[in-house]
């Protein structure tokens, strides 16, 4: 079972997909309208490019400080949240998902990903 097919079984779970760390395609599948499943691609791909270079950026502050290369981020807000680890991002209501299960879920599926393609 693919780690997006796994992830849209899970409770709270609106949509998961993944993207190319080049911003030229991505792929998705649950509750999001293909233009909204776009601009959430857009969003994860440059939210990912920034915590890379901040993570770059503290790195050369204080060397093995242990965040490069960051594994992924997380936006939480009042209803919903979004998970991305590695290029995989996940849609959450905050209601009915558990983000602990979500993200331990992601860690482990996506543990091996290659961080040298961002």
């Amino acid at each position: 079972m693919s780690t997006i097919t796994h992830l849209l079984t899970q409770s709270g779970v609106i949509a998961a997909g993944e993207y190319a760390y080049r911003g030229d395609r991505f792929s998705y599948r649950g509750a999001l309208s293909e233009e909204h499943a776009r601009m959430a691609s857009i969003m994860c791909r440059a939210t990912t490019m920034g915590a890379n270079m901040e993570g770059r950026m503290l790195e050369a502050l204080q060397p093995r400080s242990g965040l490069q290369p960051p594994c992924g981020w997380m936006v939480h807000g009042p209803d919903y949240t979004v998970c991305v680890i590695a290029n995989v991002f996940c849609l959450l209501d905050n209601t009915k998902a558990s983000i602990n299960d979500i993200i331990e879920l992601m860690r482990q599926a996506l543990a091996n990903t290659n961080a040298d393609l961002i």
